[in-house]
């Protein structure tokens, strides 16, 4: 550091330099790569608890231990009853727990972003060398890895069970397999549009009840109304329906293209390949919309 101090004979001023002690960094630059998978894998630990206080860990471990109890306890029954085949679906069990899977997105989704807009920490993140799409992709992929492990560990100990009990090794492979592919849909879907929600607002409080209001209104208003169609016999309606919420979108795509039957009113799921169609193309443009209004947000955030 320089400063300027008069000279007592000329009367000019001389510049002096003074040594405070700073040292110049000669060790290794990790770059942008280390640092997005530093904060994926640190928003993913504290998805579930993890290098937070006990008190954060509650919740999360036991959604994740709900999510689990009730696949142990088909697979005791099954077992202890000699059944030849498991009495649910793999690609069921999710579209049935997605009451517990809502509850752990909307508990998770503004844990993950809006603490970070709250104490205006985000501007900090997209100095160098991390820059928003570094952000918004570590992020996304970490909840949507947390997500996967509460669907996906359950339906794998259904097939560690179905296994045990000597089934049809093909059968059960199959199911189980075409589960993984559902619940990874499943988890990108739900990750994306409760990281959107969350992102809209710092206070968490809010996010929680938009991600909650989101699923469940949804749900309900649709579900509602294919059974009224189901009794008015409007077969045509029901299936297109199911594309104006995440569970049914979900719960459409899986039964036209992964074989599965559908887990609510009969003719829920599409009723041609055209249909199938749309539902896909559907779910995956909700998957890559979310990510680029979620690049849009943070660009605002940086600005300000």
């Amino acid at each position: 550091m320089s400063t300027t101090q008069p000279d007592a004979q000329s009367g000019a001023h001389a510049d002096v330099i003074h040594d405070i002690g700073y040292r110049h960094y000669d060790g290794p630059r990790l770059g942008r790569a280390y640092a997005r998978r530093s904060l994926y894998a640190q928003s993913l630990r504290g998805a579930y608890g993890l290098g937070r206080s006990a008190k954060s860990k509650v919740m999360p471990m036991i959604l994740f231990a709900v999510m689990c109890a009730p696949a142990a306890i088909i697979v005791a029954v099954a077992i202890g009853t000699k059944m030849t085949k498991m009495p649910i679906e793999y690609t069921r069990y999710a579209i049935i727990m997605q009451a517990v899977i809502s509850l752990f997105l909307a508990a998770q989704a503004p844990q993950s972003v809006s603490l970070d807009l709250r104490f205006k920490v985000t501007p900090l993140y997209f100095s160098r060398p991390i820059e928003r799409i570094d952000y918004v992709a570590a992020k996304y992929a970490a909840l949507a890895t947390a997500l996967f492990i509460l669907t996906a560990v359950p339906v794998t100990i259904l097939y560690i069970g179905a296994l045990l009990a000597k089934f049809d090794f093909t059968d059960a492979t199959s199911g189980f397999a075409k589960a993984l592919v559902a619940e990874l849909l499943l988890s990108l879907l739900y990750a994306g549009l409760g990281l959107l929600i969350a992102a809209l607002t710092p206070r968490r409080g809010f996010g929680v009840a938009g991600i909650i209001a989101l699923f469940t209104l949804s749900f309900g208003a649709v579900s509602s109304v294919q059974a009224v169609a189901s009794v008015q016999g409007s077969e045509g309606a029901i299936a297109w329906l199911g594309l104006f919420s995440p569970i049914t979108l979900i719960d459409g795509v899986q039964t036209w293209w992964l074989g599965a039957s559908s887990s609510y009113v009969d003719g829920a799921g599409p009723s041609s390949a055209f249909a199938g169609c749309v539902f896909l193309l559907v779910l995956l443009a909700l998957i890559g919309g979310t990510f680029g209004l979620l690049m849009s947000r943070y660009r605002k955030v940086g600005l300000s």
